[in-house]
């Protein structure tokens, strides 16, 4: 059951979280852990060794550990409308690939979520790659962390959210288009 003052980051905007992230303690596994009704995100694991059951469930998520890879949905990333990527620590960045990875190759189009050791240093670069939602760490206040999706004004580089570098887009007086 969701905690009613649970929050998220989505879409730039504070808002009610009522998806639960399933974690498995030790003495469970991904073969006969039972997941409850309602909104669950589930590891990647929980999916692939239950999936026949958990296919009709009409909203699921599913989560990658920073070692897993993005091509185990291959074909079926239109099944959820949430996929999150785990930073089991800050110092981590093995799950900017995998949404990257999931935006760009695979086409994933829903909610794309950070979870675990999430800080607002990290949020702008984590949009970047094709977070949209985010879940800061629980000991950190998240009207801080959203002020991090807006530290820069411009984006150098190209990623999934700039397509075109800025010395493409910038205009220069004196230089013809």
């Amino acid at each position: 059951m969701p905690n009613p003052t649970t929050q998220i980051i989505k879409n730039k905007a504070i808002v009610a979280d009522d998806w639960v992230v399933l974690r498995l303690a030790e003495d469970q596994s991904a073969e006969t852990v039972s997941v409850a009704d309602g909104r669950v995100i589930v590891p990647l694991a929980v999916w692939q060794a239950q999936k026949a059951v958990l296919r009709n469930r009409p909203e699921l998520g599913v989560w990658f550990a920073s070692d897993e890879r993005p091509e185990a949905l291959q074909g079926e990333v239109d099944l959820f409308s949430v996929i999150a990527v785990d930073f089991p620590k800050f110092t981590d960045g093995r799950g900017y690939s995998i949404a990257y990875n999931l935006r760009a190759r695979l086409g994933y189009g829903g909610e794309l979520r950070a979870i675990g050791d999430v800080l607002r240093d990290q949020l702008f670069y984590m949009q970047r790659v094709g977070f949209d939602a985010f879940a800061p760490r629980p000991d950190r206040s998240i009207t801080e962390a959203l002020k991090g999706l807006f530290d820069f004004s411009e984006k150098y580089q190209t990623s999934w959210d700039e397509k075109s570098p800025l010395f493409r887009r910038a205009q220069r007086a004196g230089v013809a288009a």
